[in-house]
């Protein structure tokens, strides 16, 4: 036997701590493997390029544990300090922004130029060793996503009549072609597909479209085992300020009906409940801010969010 240094009992314990937690996670890689797992990346989730990194990291490692992510991002923010740069200036309705040809030009080149591509770009370097490559698209490519115009209403705060806002090139998936997307995810190879959320209407506009929408229609089509909603709250609170862990689709419906849902959890909500019943086993909304938020959700028994079901 060598003089080797004794361990530091610090070290070897936490040594000991991450073999155990990898044990525990065993029963949770089972139930995953070889699933589709669609993940909402939203423009407030991204936050800082360490935050980006450790998302894409986790996102290739999800691939090397046999699941299948399918990532669909937003960037939002990232449009509006665009637009601002270019003297563009942004109109919202409802908190959809009104796109007209110039901002549509604008959100395209944001959403499948410099954010799409920087998300592929750290899955790989995150994938480099492994070979796990990022591969970003569009819902123009292949004919994935043809939209419709989003028909929008409202009522005049003085005549109390119903009035049509019309919001420009902003869409609404009418149908999802998966076939790109499942060739990517079933290769020999290990890609993980980055879609950005624009689409193509049958006359040729391109439109953008609200990237939950998009991961909902995605999810919906792929037929996900999970569609994880990234963003930066911790998931849908209750009256007290507590986390919901799970909610039924009945439930989620009270909420929003009953006003226990507010803002941006609405639509949030409404995404999770058409996902859920277009085929979507669960949809967990959780905060993306958190490091490994989408490894604590899917491989512990505790959860990071709140699950919606049918």
């Amino acid at each position: 036997m060598t003089d080797a240094p004794a361990p530091d009992p610090a070290v070897e314990d936490a040594g000991w701590a991450t073999a155990r937690t990898l044990a525990e996670a065993l029963p949770y890689i089972q139930v995953y493997d070889r699933e589709t797992v669609v993940i909402k990346y939203g423009g407030h989730a991204m936050g800082e390029e360490d935050v980006a990194k450790l998302f894409a990291a986790d996102a290739v490692l999800l691939k090397l544990l046999g699941v299948h992510p399918v990532i669909v991002h937003g960037g939002g923010p990232q449009i509006s300090r665009m637009l601002e740069r270019a003297g563009v200036k942004s109109t919202f309705v409802d908190g959809l922004r009104v796109t007209d040809a110039a901002t549509m030009e604008v959100a395209e080149m944001v959403l499948s130029g410099a954010i799409n591509k920087e998300i592929v770009h750290w899955i790989n370097r995150a994938g480099a060793e492994a070979d796990v490559r990022g591969v970003g698209l569009s819902g123009k490519d292949a004919r994935m996503i043809t939209v419709e115009k989003t028909r929008k209403t409202r009522k005049d705060p003085n005549s109390n009549i119903e009035q049509i806002v019309d919001l420009g090139f902003v869409g609404d998936p009418k149908t999802v072609d998966p076939k790109l997307i499942e060739a990517l995810i079933y290769a020999d190879e290990d890609y993980v597909p980055v879609v950005a959320p624009i689409g193509v209407s049958e006359d040729g506009a391109t439109y953008n479209i609200n990237a939950d929408t998009v991961a909902g229609a995605l999810a919906g089509a792929l037929k996900a085992k999970r569609m994880l909603l990234l963003t930066d709250v911790a998931g849908v609170l209750d009256g007290k300020g507590e986390l919901i862990r799970q909610l039924s689709v009945r439930e989620a419906r009270q909420m929003i009906a009953g006003g226990g849902a507010t803002g941006g959890m609405i639509p949030k909500l409404e995404t999770a409940i058409a996902a859920v019943e277009s085929g979507v086993e669960a949809v967990v909304i959780l905060d993306g801010r958190r490091p490994h938020a989408m490894l604590t959700e899917l491989f512990t028994q505790y959860g990071a969010g709140t699950l919606v079901r049918a």
